[in-house]
């Protein structure tokens, strides 16, 4: 009897000890929400109507395809560039990275291998669905309160007053300067780049709660923000 009782326990054991460890592997694998870029940066999003933002700049030193992006640390190499590049605020990593993000050259955004996979460099169609959900119908003038709604509040990173600053859209955008003539610290504007011709970019400021836009030449060096495809 006892023999029977083993012979049939062994098979119950084994099936309990695939289960366990099918569970522990589940655990440890990774969500499939995760937004991760090829240096292993880790990213959060946010739901602005019909659209999924990143709401953090992106940090990539490589393309999506693995390939290093140049990384250039000084204003005489940035400013004669005729090809893709990154640097960092001030070329200060250590101080600027995880707050701001990189800034990169209109050469490095047009490539099309920024982003992580499922995700693509906003559009200036992707920054008009979002301003007009969030109630503006025209804001290329400047005249609205769009940018107000996608402001990070208080001066912890915006200089005083931060007019206007609510964050209701979650989008938590963050004045990480730009580098080229004039070359902007933190504090003051968020710029971000769009992909699309004329090189287009979008900005919000510390002293209004408007989102407009301007064109700008491909040396110039912005944050960008990612979309879902």
């Amino acid at each position: 009897m006892k023999t029977r009782n083993r012979i049939w326990l062994y098979p119950l054991l084994i099936t309990g000890l695939v289960l366990i460890l099918t569970d522990s592997c589940k655990k440890d694998e990774e969500p499939s929400d995760k937004i991760t870029d090829k240096d292993g940066n880790v990213y959060t999003s946010v739901t602005i109507g019909t659209q999924t933002w990143m709401v953090e700049n992106l940090k990539t030193t490589k393309y999506n395809d693995g390939t290093p992006i140049p990384n250039v640390t000084a204003d005489s190499i940035w400013d004669n560039l005729t090809s893709p590049a990154y640097c960092w605020l001030f070329y200060d990593e250590s101080s600027f990275k995880y707050m701001y993000g990189a800034i990169y050259n209109y050469f490095t955004v047009s490539t099309g291998k920024l982003c992580p996979a499922g995700w693509h460099v906003s559009t200036p169609a992707d920054w008009d669905t979002l301003a007009n959900y969030l109630g503006e119908t025209d804001y290329h003038g400047g005249i609205s309160d769009v940018g107000g709604k996608m402001k990070e509040t208080g001066t912890a990173h915006w200089k005083s007053p931060n007019s206007g600053a609510t964050n209701s859209s979650g989008f938590t955008g963050l004045p990480g300067g730009c580098n080229y003539f004039p070359r902007l610290e933190a504090g003051g504007q968020g710029r971000w780049w769009c992909s699309g011709p004329y090189c287009p970019s979008k900005r919000l400021h510390y002293d209004s709660n408007i989102l407009d836009g301007a064109s700008c030449n491909a040396q110039c060096g912005y944050s960008v923000r990612c979309v879902k495809d």
